[in-house]
């Protein structure tokens, strides 16, 4: 009868401590049992998870070392020197090179090594440049028998411990082969200080794991005891006692065996051990490059194999056993609370409906009678506030409708002027004229990544001289549109200037005058004004082709492969001013040319998302020179949609213009 007469509060705590004390205690019993059996898979877990990031300390340096050292090794200007050491231009350009990559390389050093000369050349950052040799090798030195032994194999590479008496060094080194003119010429590579490797292997050690490296006949090679590693151990020095197999007890020597075993040296090997009576879980990863096994043992009595999944784990349980407890309570308070509220359902549905002038009961005299009194002084309050609240949101709506009509009228305005801007710059571009002068012996692709772009072409014609062209401004969409009219600009000038005999030339004043322009012009600093161009000059009657570039270069189609002319290096308007020089080709009857912006050749597409390569160009070219020239446009426009796919969006603006000699004109 007493627990009838408390209020509502009291009979929902009272039933909640009753639901508490059934639910816990075969609760706690269960959840006690998962935590054993939990705790081994997480042991192992953790186990995996630690081997791998320990092979991954090891491994990542040693790839990264090996993957600049081959390419360094493929590099042009490395194949070109090893073909003629004693060229003097070769060499500078090779050690020009080499620097970039000295200062990539971890240790800040590298080696090269001739096999005609035998000539070991090496060199580090912080001593000056040697461009000569530090010694040479020889057959009867035995310190150098690891180089003829790596000529004298197939592989691609070799990464092997070499002390070097000459140099005093001790290091991890990458040996890669040099190949010019199809034969190995030499090797190049660079090193790492063996005493790193310890380093990253052993630092950080966590609680309870002991991690160490050993080699396939089980002796240790790091260890943070250093009594415990076996120096020497491959040159036949007894190091007794200094083997993994001594670590664990007599029962499960064998089982260390087998984890060393050949079978082992793919993935990742556990097992159980006792280590001093302790049980351990003992974990190896095998690493090829240096014949070694990371391996990792583990105190599960100490380490914290214990991690947030874990607690997420008891997390999700402790969340599950609350709501056995909410669903028990429910049962509890729908009979003491639930129902009593019943009560005050029509008149809640009355209030949703916006019906305000309601009343509520209010004669219990528990806490449902103070709900109710309380709910109807909310009503009347929301009643207010509502009143108010509509005749804002009305101002507002009418405020934001004026806004949107205001945005909507500048925003047509802009889009108008972009439309015009691009008829404008279409207007200039000599579309019909180079059409007519060359018809069919050439065909243009152009494709602003905007509705206006920083790409165009030109076309003159003087006599027999035809003077085509194509220009990248610096930007895209209007500010490039705008670069656009400054390039034309200064091209006709240098056309009325100096006609059309030099493409360099033109170039040249192009270079001038833009320098000039832009001088005068207060222009933010790092605001990028330079362009990339490209001029040709075709005269039928001398049947020549005469070609001059700033970083664009000329391609030429024979009808069995494509052959890049290259341009000068630096760009119109750029830090320096560069003097431009003519390319003639002669006898060019037969031969389909192809100018093109970078827009094309720096499109991600593909399988992988990479720009064109060469050979994907030519590719192209070879696909596209199934139809005639004037018809090469769609098939050049289908393979750039084609290439692009939809999941990558135009990068830049694209300008290509395909041209050839007509014949019979003068």
């Amino acid at each position: 009868m007493a627990f009838l007469k408390m209020g509502l509060r009291s009979k929902a705590v009272t039933a909640l401590v009753l639901v508490l004390l059934i639910i816990l205690l075969p609760s706690s019993l269960i959840a006690w049992q998962v935590f054993q059996q939990v705790h081994k898979d997480l042991a192992v877990n953790y186990a995996e998870n630690l081997a791998e990031l320990n092979h991954y300390k090891i491994r990542a340096p040693v790839d990264r070392e090996l993957i600049l050292s081959q390419q360094l090794a493929r590099a042009s200007v490395t194949r070109s020197w090893f073909a003629n050491e004693q060229d003097s231009q070769k060499a500078e350009d090779f050690f020009i090179e080499a620097r970039e990559y000295l200062q990539s390389f971890h240790e800040h050093t590298y080696f090269v090594i001739h096999a005609d000369s035998r000539n070991y050349y090496f060199n580090e950052a912080n001593k000056s440049e040697s461009k000569a040799p530090s010694y040479q090798l020889s057959e009867n030195n035995p310190d150098d028998s690891w180089f003829f032994n790596t000529m004298a194999s197939d592989a691609k590479y070799s990464i092997n411990v070499n002390p070097d008496q000459q140099l005093g060094t001790t290091k991890v080194w990458f040996n890669v082969p040099v190949f010019a003119e199809n034969e190995k010429k030499g090797l190049i590579g660079t090193g790492l200080d063996l005493t790193r490797f310890i380093h990253d292997l052993l630092q950080n050690q966590e609680t309870g794991v002991t991690t160490l490296a050993v080699d396939t006949g089980g002796y240790i090679q790091a260890h943070p005891d250093e009594s415990l590693i076996a120096y020497g151990s491959g040159a036949g020095i007894d190091n007794k006692g200094k083997q993994l197999f001594d670590l664990v007890s007599k029962v499960d020597k064998e089982v260390v065996q087998s984890l060393l075993s050949e079978d082992t040296r793919n993935g990742i090997h556990l097992a159980d051990v006792m280590v001093n009576r302790i049980p351990h879980l003992i974990v190896v990863a095998f690493i090829p490059e240096l014949n070694w096994y990371v391996t990792s043992m583990i105190n599960l009595d100490v380490a914290e194999v214990v991690s947030d999944e874990w607690w997420y784990a008891i997390l999700s349980g402790v969340v599950a056993v609350i709501l056995l407890i909410i669903a028990a309570l429910s049962i509890a308070v729908q009979r003491m609370l639930i129902n009593p509220l019943i009560k005050l359902q029509s008149s809640a549905n009355a209030l949703a409906r916006g019906h305000y002038n309601v009343n509520l009961p209010d004669n219990t005299t528990d806490e449902i009678g103070d709900l109710s009194r309380a709910f109807s002084q909310m009503v009347k309050t929301i009643q207010s506030h509502t009143n108010d609240l509509e005749s804002k949101v009305s101002e507002r709506t009418r405020l934001l409708e004026n806004s949107n009509r205001e945005i909507a009228l500048m925003n047509k305005m802009v889009n108008d002027s972009i439309d015009y801007a691009r008829l404008i710059q279409q207007a200039i571009l000599p579309d019909l004229t180079i059409r007519r002068s060359l018809s069919g012996h050439c065909f243009v692709f152009w494709q602003p990544r905007d509705t206006v772009g920083g790409d165009f072409y030109v076309y003159h014609q003087e006599g027999s001289q035809h003077l085509l062209g194509v220009v990248d401004c610096a930007g895209h969409g209007v500010p490039g549109a705008l670069m656009t009219m400054l390039a034309r600009a200064a091209l006709d000038h240098a056309i009325r200037e100096n006609g059309l005999g030099s493409p360099a030339k033109l170039l040249q004043k192009m270079d001038d005058v833009l320098r000039g322009m832009l001088l005068d012009l207060d222009l933010p600093r790092g605001l990028a004004t330079n362009m990339d161009a490209v001029l040709v000059v075709m005269d039928t009657q001398k049947q020549e082709v005469r070609f001059s570039g700033a970083k664009l270069s000329l391609y030429a189609w024979d009808g069995i492969s494509l052959t890049e002319y290259k341009s000068a290096k630096r760009a119109l308007v750029g830090r320096k001013k560069h003097h431009f020089e003519d390319t003639i080709l002669e006898d060019c009857q037969g031969q389909n040319f192809y100018l093109t912006t970078d827009g094309l050749l720096d499109q991600p597409g593909g399988e992988h998302g990479y720009g064109l390569r060469f050979m994907d160009l030519e590719a192209a070219i070879r696909m596209a020179n199934r139809q005639r020239l004037d018809q090469q446009e769609s098939a050049i426009r289908e393979f750039f949609q084609s290439w692009k796919t939809d999941s990558h969006k135009q990068r830049d603006d694209v300008c290509i213009i395909g041209f050839s000699m007509p014949t019979g004109q003068s």
